[in-house]
């Protein structure tokens, strides 16, 4: 499909450079196929809006602090570079992008942390050798370290990664620490937050479980290519960067009970919907999932699993607003984003929801 049907005009004040206080005060619009208008709701609306036996799906993953600052050294020469860690790749070794790439050869070392001392501790700073170079920016690290001793090290040197159309306005600052986590994150790995999960607090959990309405984890770890513009004219000429994910054999079978009860899956969030939409069989039950995943979903796609599906308001032209497109309807969807820029809601990560049953 031509990429430039998913384009719109976006006014700068819709994007969101804060989260709504508190989190499920946030606006959700809410997308029915059959309805000839839209809802304005907000997220603590959530439990009337589904039925008993609803099942949310849910993305545990944790954002680590995967922007790296650091300095080539080659011979007598040195070029500071900016990393952005996007996919472990093994207990030493993580796919980037870097900025400027072009600084980079395959063989050159990267310092990152203070280097200002030739007898610093070996704590305070951190090695990398670039093994590959790819298309885009991309490069493969091989750090020094390996293991839980690399995670402490990028935790120690690393930068939270808010995305660029909120950085590029101003600072990462403590609160992000807290505001760019969902309150159930649990497993580390993740580069960017599942935006539709930061909406959810306690006091929302348990009214969904006074209503019946179930939850189950999984995990997929949001890689930095979320961020990148489709630039091919067409969709087919794009390529997508994979993502590692998993589903539990319990939480598997417990999808699958529930659907069987009649139940609907509600997957919160894009990163919950091509998880599932991964694992899923041509019968719709859905199978234990270990790996990659690298699904693009656009208009024509037959979802086999999920049913309900709750989002942020995504970028003009992403793979995200073409799967939502995908799952409602892509001039129900163009008409949907055009209600909600003349209505005020907010965009993008710190921004409102949408609520979307499947057409």
């Amino acid at each position: 499909m031509r990429v430039d049907l998913f384009d719109f005009d976006l006014p700068e004040d819709r994007i969101a450079l804060r989260p709504a206080e508190p989190r499920d005060a946030a606006r959700l619009l809410v997308v029915r196929p059959e309805a000839t208008s839209f809802e304005d709701r907000v997220v603590r609306d959530l439990p009337d809006l589904l039925e008993p036996g609803d099942v949310l799906v849910l993305n545990n993953t944790k954002v680590i602090p995967s922007r790296l600052y650091g300095l080539r050294v080659r011979e007598e020469t040195a070029a500071r570079v900016e990393i952005m860690l996007h996919k472990r790749e093994g207990a030493d070794r993580w796919r980037a992008f870097a900025r400027p790439a072009k600084k980079l050869h395959i063989g050159d070392r990267i310092r990152f942390g203070d280097s200002s001392e030739s007898n610093v501790c070996e704590l305070v700073h951190l090695d990398a050798e670039v093994e590959e170079k790819g298309e885009a920016g991309e490069v493969t690290l091989r750090f020094a370290f390996s293991g839980p001793a690399l995670d402490e090290a990028i935790a120690r040197l690393g930068e939270l990664p808010l995305p660029p159309y909120i950085a590029g306005k101003r600072a990462t600052d403590d609160k992000d620490r807290a505001d760019y986590q969902t309150v159930y994150a649990r497993d580390e790995g993740a580069v960017a937050a599942p935006t539709a999960g930061l909406h959810f607090t306690d006091d929302l959990f348990r009214r969904l479980d006074e209503r019946g309405i179930a939850r189950h984890f999984v995990t997929l770890h949001v890689g930095a290519g979320t961020f990148l513009p489709v630039k091919a004219d067409d969709t087919a000429e794009h390529r997508m960067h994979a993502e590692w994910g998993s589903i539990t054999e319990e939480t598997a079978r417990a999808l699958n009970e529930a659907k069987a009860r009649g139940g609907r899956i509600v997957a919160v969030g894009t990163t919950s919907l091509r998880l599932l939409e991964s694992a899923a069989r041509e019968d719709g039950t859905i199978a234990p999932f270990s790996g990659d995943t690298a699904i693009f979903i656009t208009p024509g796609y037959r979802f086999k699993a999920v049913d309900v599906l709750m989002t942020n308001f995504h970028l003009p032209r992403s793979t995200l607003f073409m799967l939502v497109s995908a799952f409602a309807g892509l001039e129900r969807m163009r008409a949907g984003y055009e209600y909600a820029i003349g209505n005020g809601y907010r965009f993008y990560s710190y921004g409102d929801g949408s609520l979307l049953f499947r057409s």
